[in-house]
């Protein structure tokens, strides 16, 4: 006779309900105290919190002044993770970011090698213009942010977990800079572009931001509660129609698969399967980040521009006739209705 296993399921799908709800509790939290320093970024706040929850790493796109810095370091206090940064500059060497080892001399002269961290080792790491950095120190970083650990002179260091990248690049300067190769950007589960707030949110920052008492955010969740909910994030189920959409839309970017006019005629290259993975994780923690129990058609329709933009081109032709990644994007969602 088979056991009876209806009340240990039950059980089970009460506690993951249980760990969702407390989940979205904290998030709610963090939402709050971050808001109460970034004015008038909430969709980049959530979008960031979506890449930290899917585990992925997040490339912020936006002119200066616009708290992408100030963002990294309020994340490290609200999620209670330790947050470096690191100054991209075309002499910054591989050894600079990684770390390198060095001779010491004990008291009884016995000279060996120790290792020296480099600000890679941090939960929460900055690559401020990350552009603007050598092809050969931006490898370093991107392999660290893929494998999780760092080998140097044929010795490997893991990395602290979490691990998570948040890289900026400023579109309007590009003079001098080494632009990411496509390979490399894949490794970016969103791109988010940061615009310029409207114009209550820029009342706000004029005022709490040059007065004697400024606004600080407070502690609302623990690296180990973030790798909790990573956790949380995959065993969210998924329903067939969000997968069905999430197929359709990524298979809808390739010129050699697609049937829309405009992606075969207009796109260089589209979408590999690295943005399936991303909308599958991405679209469970923006799920939990609202309250919900399970992702929608609309979570896809909401992340197709930070997954998509960054993994797709269009030719020249496209760009001579003022067609963007972002119009082609918005005639793939229209699809999906």
């Amino acid at each position: 006779m088979a056991p009876d296993t209806s009340t240990a399921t039950d059980a089970d799908a009460q506690a993951a309900l249980a760990d969702i709800e407390r989940l979205g509790g904290q998030l709610r939290a963090a939402r709050t105290s971050i808001g109460k320093v970034i004015y008038g970024q909430q969709d980049v706040i959530d979008q960031t919190l979506v890449a930290l929850l899917s585990g992925g790493h997040l490339l912020l796109i936006g002119v200066p002044g616009l708290a992408k810095t100030k963002l990294v370091d309020t994340l490290g206090v609200v999620l209670g993770m330790e947050a470096k940064r690191i100054q991209f500059t075309p002499d910054l060497m591989p050894a600079d970011i990684l770390g390198s080892e060095v001779l010491e001399e004990s008291e009884g002269g016995r000279r060996t090698f120790r290792f020296l961290q480099g600000p890679v080792f941090a939960q929460l790491l900055m690559a401020d213009e990350i552009n603007r950095a050598s092809p050969r120190t931006q490898s370093a970083l991107l392999q660290s942010m893929q494998e999780r650990h760092v080998t140097v002179a044929g010795k490997r260091y893991d990395l602290p977990a979490p691990f998570h990248v948040l890289a900026t690049q400023n579109p309007l300067e590009q003079e001098g800079t080494y632009p990411l190769p496509e390979a490399q950007l894949d490794r970016f589960l969103l791109q988010v572009d940061v615009g310029y707030p409207d114009e209550e949110a820029e009342r706000q920052i004029m005022i709490g931001t040059t007065g004697a008492e400024q606004a600080v955010a407070t502690q609302a969740l623990s690296p180990g509660d973030l790798m909790a909910a990573q956790a949380l994030v995959r065993r969210l189920p998924i329903g067939e129609s969000v997968v069905d959409a999430i197929l359709k839309l990524v298979r809808a970017g390739r010129p050699e698969h697609t049937d829309l006019d405009i992606v075969r005629q207009r796109v260089a290259w589209g979408p590999g399967p690295r943005a399936s993975q991303a909308f599958m994780l991405a679209c469970r923690a923006r799920a939990i980040i609202q309250g919900r129990l399970a992702p929608s058609v609309d979570d896809v329709v909401a992340l197709a521009g930070p997954i998509l933009r960054h993994r797709m081109a269009v030719n020249f032709s496209a760009r001579a006739e003022g067609v963007t990644v972002e119009s082609v994007i918005a005639q793939m969602c229209a699809r999906l209705g």
